[in-house]
């Protein structure tokens, strides 16, 4: 579905760009905007290779299972059905770290992995194959927590800000917490509610 709306936006551009008679600038526009884009990809692609290699020392030299057990109280709350030193937790409180370091990115190998332990448990629960097709609670919960994405240090957007000139590129970090303070509120609120009518 994503790919058709592309498509048509992309469709429309040029067809206005050729009704408007401006060609040549929707040309100029083009080439510049895919020069920008290769640059943006380099700079962002340094610092995801950075975090995610800090991330997997991290792992590595036990402070991933450290900051673990000190959101276990949370990882508890939200996830009260997986078994203690399950994998999944220690994948799920890393892609939340990361998260809340404001590293998307790094944190999306970390989800992937949360998503397939996730899947896992839920294969050993259940026998029935219509429940393999749905999502489980836990799926659903770290899903909208992820998407919700608490942020104290918005590296990524900082980055942005920094390849594209901006005066005060860190002026976005409170603005930055409140926002998806309230927003990660609302998805364990919401998450809370739809477990228990299930």
């Amino acid at each position: 579905m994503l790919n058709y709306l592309w498509g048509i936006m992309i469709m429309l551009g040029i067809g206005y760009g050729i009704a408007t008679g401006e060609v040549e600038a929707l040309s100029n526009a083009t080439i510049e905007s895919t020069g920008e884009a290769v640059t943006m990809s380099i700079t962002m692609l340094g610092i995801m290779a950075m975090w995610t290699g800090l991330i997997e020392i991290a792992r590595r030299a036990g402070l991933l299972e450290r900051m673990t057990n000190a959101l276990h109280p949370v990882l508890r709350f939200l996830f009260p059905r997986i078994p203690e030193k399950d994998p999944a937790l220690e994948y799920i409180a890393a892609n939340i770290i990361a998260n809340i370091l404001g590293l998307g990115w790094a944190a999306t190998p970390m989800g992937l992995k949360a998503m397939k332990e996730l899947a896992r448990l839920q294969r050993s629960r259940s026998h029935d194959r219509k429940e393999l097709t749905k999502a489980s609670d836990e799926m659903c919960t770290f899903l909208i927590i992820n998407i919700s994405s608490l942020q104290v240090i918005p590296v990524s957007v900082i980055a942005y800000r920094t390849q594209y000139g901006s005066v005060n590129p860190a002026a976005i970090v409170l603005p930055g917490l409140i926002a998806t303070t309230i927003s990660t509120l609302a998805a364990v609120i919401f998450c809370r509610i739809m477990c228990k009518k299930r």
